[in-house]
């Protein structure tokens, strides 16, 4: 980790952003770079301090990593498919190419220099696509209703760092998604599976702390994944 006075000893946590053509907040209605509160909610509760990662020039992201203890990247649009080899499908959504290239750069320079990184929805998916996997486009019974998060039941892979984390027989997970992982990318493993058999978590061994989760573990109280990556980053 690295020791610094801003932040007293604890782990520097960026977190990527949504990038908003319009938010409104008081007198103004602006073009913002935002983030659920859940997510510097979560980092503060297992240990870390959050800084936000909006989207920039990829060009500088290994600049931007070398600077963090660990990286997250966060939930939000459909990742595009043209960025896994694939036509867009009707129930695609629409493309966010700043975030796609921002964060796909990200994801590479946390890999390259070994710092510890968790993907959280959108963030597994794009995990994947990195390292060359692609995506079920659209799949049903993994949102509540629009705008809803649900809940569903996820079982980990015996032997797997998410496993290690969080050792439960199977573990109920706030859920919002209707894409998946399809095929895996190079190296990754999955750690844990839906109980219609969805792929709910995956990492790659051998990395000092890479781990994807298809749940959204800012919208409950279950600290345990988030608390690993701080203590990876520690």
């Amino acid at each position: 980790m690295r020791e610094n006075a801003v932040t007293g000893g604890k782990p520097l946590i960026g977190v990527s952003t949504y990038l908003e053509s319009s938010v409104s907040w008081g007198v103004w209605q602006l073009p913002a770079a935002v983030l659920p509160a859940g997510y510097p909610r979560l980092v503060r509760a297992a240990g870390g301090l959050t800084a936000m990662l909006p989207p920039d020039d990829p060009a500088h992201a290994a600049e931007v990593v070398a600077r963090l203890d660990g990286v997250v990247v966060a939930g939000g649009p459909d990742v595009a498919p043209e960025r896994y080899g694939a036509a867009r499908e009707e129930r695609t959504g629409p493309p966010a190419p700043e975030r796609d290239a921002w964060e796909l750069a990200l994801i590479e320079a946390a890999l390259a220099s070994r710092t510890p990184l968790l993907g959280i929805c959108r963030g597994m998916q794009l995990m994947n696509v990195a390292l060359g996997g692609t995506l079920v486009q659209h799949m049903d019974g993994h949102v509540e209703g629009i705008g809803v998060f649900g809940t569903h039941t996820v079982k980990p892979v015996p032997g797997t760092l998410y496993e290690s984390v969080v050792p439960d027989a199977s573990t109920d997970v706030p859920t919002y998604h209707h894409q998946a992982v399809d095929r895996l990318g190079r190296d990754l493993v999955v750690s844990a599976y839906a109980e219609d058999g969805t792929i709910e978590a995956v990492e790659l061994p051998g990395q000092a702390w890479a781990l994807g989760v298809q749940w959204h573990p800012e919208m409950g109280e279950d600290t345990r994944v988030m608390a690993a990556l701080v203590r990876a980053a520690s």
